[in-house]
Protein backbone atom coordinates (compact mmCIF):
# COMPACT_ATOMS: atom_id res chain seq x y z
CA UNK A 1 0.00 0.00 0.00
CA UNK A 2 1.32 3.45 -0.87
CA UNK A 3 2.36 6.02 1.70
CA UNK A 4 0.88 9.52 1.46
CA UNK A 5 3.45 12.08 0.43
CA UNK A 6 3.24 15.78 1.29
CA UNK A 7 3.88 18.41 -1.38
CA UNK A 8 7.42 19.23 -0.24
CA UNK A 9 8.42 15.57 -0.25
CA UNK A 10 6.83 15.11 -3.67
CA UNK A 11 8.70 18.16 -5.00
CA UNK A 12 11.96 16.73 -3.64
CA UNK A 13 11.28 13.32 -5.22
CA UNK A 14 10.57 14.81 -8.65
CA UNK A 15 13.59 17.12 -8.39
CA UNK A 16 15.72 14.09 -7.54
CA UNK A 17 14.32 12.12 -10.47
CA UNK A 18 15.02 15.01 -12.87
CA UNK A 19 18.71 14.10 -13.00
CA UNK A 20 19.79 11.12 -15.16
CA UNK A 21 22.67 10.19 -12.84
CA UNK A 22 20.33 9.99 -9.87
CA UNK A 23 17.82 7.93 -11.87
CA UNK A 24 20.65 5.58 -12.80
CA UNK A 25 21.74 5.29 -9.17
CA UNK A 26 18.17 4.36 -8.21
CA UNK A 27 18.06 1.79 -10.98
CA UNK A 28 21.28 0.25 -9.75
CA UNK A 29 20.01 0.20 -6.15
CA UNK A 30 16.89 -1.63 -7.29
CA UNK A 31 19.19 -4.63 -7.72
CA UNK A 32 20.41 -4.37 -4.12
CA UNK A 33 22.31 -2.28 -1.60
CA UNK A 34 25.61 -0.70 -2.63
CA UNK A 35 28.27 1.53 -1.11
CA UNK A 36 29.03 5.01 -2.45
CA UNK A 37 32.27 3.67 -3.87
CA UNK A 38 30.44 0.87 -5.70
CA UNK A 39 27.87 3.33 -7.01
CA UNK A 40 30.61 5.73 -8.18
CA UNK A 41 32.52 3.13 -10.23
CA UNK A 42 30.84 3.59 -13.63
CA UNK A 43 30.86 7.40 -13.58
CA UNK A 44 33.54 9.74 -14.83
CA UNK A 45 33.08 11.99 -11.81
CA UNK A 46 34.63 12.30 -8.40
CA UNK A 47 33.48 10.33 -5.41
CA UNK A 48 32.47 13.67 -3.90
CA UNK A 49 30.18 14.43 -6.90
CA UNK A 50 28.50 11.02 -6.59
CA UNK A 51 28.14 11.61 -2.85
CA UNK A 52 26.27 14.84 -3.62
CA UNK A 53 23.83 12.93 -5.84
CA UNK A 54 23.37 10.38 -3.07
CA UNK A 55 22.75 13.16 -0.54
CA UNK A 56 19.98 14.59 -2.76
CA UNK A 57 18.40 11.13 -3.07
CA UNK A 58 18.67 10.61 0.67
CA UNK A 59 17.12 14.02 1.47
CA UNK A 60 14.16 13.22 -0.78
CA UNK A 61 13.70 9.90 1.04
CA UNK A 62 14.30 7.78 -2.07
CA UNK A 63 17.30 6.08 -0.46
CA UNK A 64 18.58 5.52 3.04
CA UNK A 65 21.99 4.62 4.38
CA UNK A 66 22.54 1.81 6.81
CA UNK A 67 25.53 0.42 8.66
CA UNK A 68 27.32 -2.78 7.87
CA UNK A 69 30.68 -3.20 9.56
CA UNK A 70 32.84 -0.30 8.34
CA UNK A 71 30.56 0.67 5.44
CA UNK A 72 27.32 2.61 5.10
CA UNK A 73 25.53 0.96 2.17
CA UNK A 74 22.81 2.83 0.30
CA UNK A 75 19.39 1.23 0.10
CA UNK A 76 16.46 2.03 -2.13
CA UNK A 77 13.29 3.10 -0.27
CA UNK A 78 10.64 1.94 -2.74
CA UNK A 79 7.63 3.15 -0.74
CA UNK A 80 8.57 6.79 -1.45
CA UNK A 81 8.85 6.04 -5.16
CA UNK A 82 5.57 4.13 -5.01
CA UNK A 83 3.88 7.16 -3.43
CA UNK A 84 5.12 9.35 -6.31
CA UNK A 85 3.88 6.77 -8.82
CA UNK A 86 0.50 6.76 -7.05
CA UNK A 87 0.33 10.54 -7.36
CA UNK A 88 1.14 10.31 -11.09
CA UNK A 89 -1.46 7.58 -11.58
CA UNK A 90 -4.12 9.59 -9.76
CA UNK A 91 -3.33 12.60 -11.97
CA UNK A 92 -3.49 10.41 -15.06
CA UNK A 93 -6.91 9.08 -14.06
CA UNK A 94 -8.18 12.60 -13.39
CA UNK A 95 -6.99 13.93 -16.75
CA UNK A 96 -8.21 10.85 -18.59
CA UNK A 97 -11.70 11.34 -17.12
CA UNK A 98 -11.62 15.03 -18.06
CA UNK A 99 -10.58 14.20 -21.62
CA UNK A 100 -13.37 11.59 -21.86
CA UNK A 101 -15.92 14.21 -20.74
CA UNK A 102 -14.52 16.73 -23.23
CA UNK A 103 -14.70 14.16 -26.03
CA UNK A 104 -18.33 13.35 -25.16
CA UNK A 105 -19.18 17.07 -25.06
CA UNK A 106 -17.58 17.67 -28.47
CA UNK A 107 -19.48 14.71 -29.93
CA UNK A 108 -22.75 16.17 -28.61
CA UNK A 109 -21.91 19.53 -30.18
CA UNK A 110 -21.15 17.86 -33.50
CA UNK A 111 -24.45 15.96 -33.35
CA UNK A 112 -26.34 19.17 -32.61
CA UNK A 113 -24.61 20.90 -35.51
CA UNK A 114 -25.50 18.02 -37.86
CA UNK A 115 -29.12 18.04 -36.63
CA UNK A 116 -29.37 21.81 -37.11
CA UNK A 117 -27.89 21.49 -40.59
CA UNK A 118 -30.40 18.79 -41.55
CA UNK A 119 -33.30 20.91 -40.26
CA UNK A 120 -32.21 23.79 -42.49
CA UNK A 121 -32.42 21.61 -45.57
Amino acid sequence: MSTPVDDRRLDAVFMSLADPTRRDILKRLSAGDATVKELAEPYAMTLQAVSQHIRVLEQSGLISRGRYRQTRPCRLEPEVLEAAVSWIEESRRTWSARMDRLEAHLERLQEQARDAEQEER
